[in-house]
């Protein structure tokens, strides 16, 4: 294919300039290769039509880039494979034989929509009308699949749900693409919290780059679909990955500007949360206690003003979020027997399906005990919870293994600790 012929590649060129995007960022919206996307910007590659519409809605084009593709024949004699897909089938419609070409991913897309009575996914060349999709069936289908994720992400691999979080997105998007009114928006929102949960699930899997990607993936969803908010949130995520790395200031720092008076109560109170996770990494007592009681008025005051919608942002597992935390900040601040009281106090309130938090929580727990100088009473509950450590595989809290596993080798002569040492081991190298 040449540019001359159609002009796409110049003008995608041209209007991606023009907002400020690199090549790098625009294949990262619109998750294709940043190479893919240099042919067809240079002319060498023909834009499938999915991915001219969906530059139109990155690119704010209005539909002009789409009409700079080529008429689609009617009849595809051959396949064509690029590096971004995939030949899966090859269909029979209407006396015409078309082939389709899906990537992994988007087949995953493909099964979530079929379940909305939408037809066939964009990518292919019978796509479901605009019609299909204008009332407001798959935007509570998929905020139903959300709350299953969140499910499943309590008890299951990080890394088994980043696919389906992945296909979903992808469905979300295309789906919004062809809906309109509110119902746009609306799916823009909820494909950015699909995204957002998947930056959460990638950090479980140990994978911080892809998680801060996926944050940021999701802000720029959001903001399509008129949700200023979440970008707000997105610090509050950002900084999580700075505390687990040890990074007070960062921490600190980040969530500063999520604390502004004009935002939701739950996000200012979910910052000042983690602004006191990291006083508390800083060693600053008073700091961090003047935070947690922010953090406290502004939670429940968002337990009152929240209605329902959209998902409720942060865990939605913790009958009291900023008590819990603040037993957490108390071993960081080096208080391990105050830290060890509430910890227990709290955990019992975790309910019994929340299996990550049960963990996550209750080997915090374990820890404070131990640093408060308490092995027995640490290996009791730890060992309820390591076994469960391996099929989580989280990268968060294998890190509080290692740490009680630290505290413990002080104890490594008593009885207690010398049993749990085979669950200890296990746990750390599955």
């Amino acid at each position: 294919m040449s540019n001359s012929s159609n002009g796409f590649g110049p003008e995608l060129r041209r209007r991606r300039l023009a907002a400020g995007l690199t090549l790098t960022r625009l294949a990262e919206l619109l998750s294709y290769s940043k190479g893919h996307l240099s042919k067809i910007e240079r002319g060498h590659k023909a834009p499938p039509p999915e991915l001219a519409r969906r530059c139109d809605a990155q690119l704010a084009a209005g539909g002009e880039l789409e009409k700079l593709l080529p008429a689609e024949p009617t009849r595809l004699d051959k396949e064509v494979v690029t590096e971004d897909e995939e030949p899966l089938f090859r269909i029979e419609r209407g006396g015409v034989r078309w082939s389709g070409e899906l990537r992994r991913r988007q087949l995953l897309a493909a099964g979530a929509t079929s379940l909305l009575g939408c037809g066939p996914p964009a990518s292919l060349p019978f796509v479901a009308t605009a019609e299909a999709v204008t009332d407001s069936a798959p935007v509570e289908i998929f905020r139903a699949q959300f709350d299953q994720m969140r499910r499943l992400g309590q008890s299951s691999h990080p890394g088994t749900l980043l696919p389906l979080l992945t296909a979903q997105t992808h469905a979300l998007r295309e789906l919004a693409m062809q809906a309109g009114g509110a119902n746009h928006g609306r799916l823009l929102v909820l494909a950015a919290r699909f995204a957002e949960y998947a930056g959460w699930m990638a950090q479980e899997a140990g994978d911080n780059p892809s998680a801060l990607r996926w944050t940021a993936r999701a802000v720029d969803l959001a903001e399509a679909g008129g949700d200023r908010d979440l970008a707000s949130y997105a610090l509050v995520r950002r900084a999580l990955v700075a505390f687990y790395a040890g990074d007070a200031t960062q921490t600190v720092q980040l969530v500063g500007p999520a604390q502004t008076s004009g935002l939701p109560p739950r996000i200012r109170g979910l910052a000042a949360q983690r602004e006191a996770q990291g006083h508390a990494l800083a060693g600053d007592h008073t700091a961090c206690l003047r935070s947690l009681d922010r953090a406290r008025d502004l939670l429940a005051k968002a337990e009152v003003e929240d209605g329902g919608g959209t998902p409720v942002l942060g865990t939605t597992n913790l009958a009291d979020p900023a008590s819990m935390v603040t037993g957490w900040c108390l071993y960081d601040l080096g208080r391990p027997g105050p830290a060890a009281e509430v910890l227990d106090r709290e955990y019992p309130r975790i309910p019994a399906q929340a299996v990550r938090s049960r963990a996550r929580y209750g080997l915090r727990r374990a820890l404070a005990h131990a640093a408060a100088g308490e092995p027995e009473r640490a290996s009791e509950v730890a060992s309820v919870l390591l076994p469960l450590v391996p099929a989580l595989r989280s990268a968060t809290i294998r890190a509080d293994v290692q740490r009680l596993a630290r505290e413990l080798n002080r104890f490594r002569t008593g009885r207690a600790v010398r049993d749990l040492q085979p669950l200890l081991a296990h746990a750390l190298h599955p």
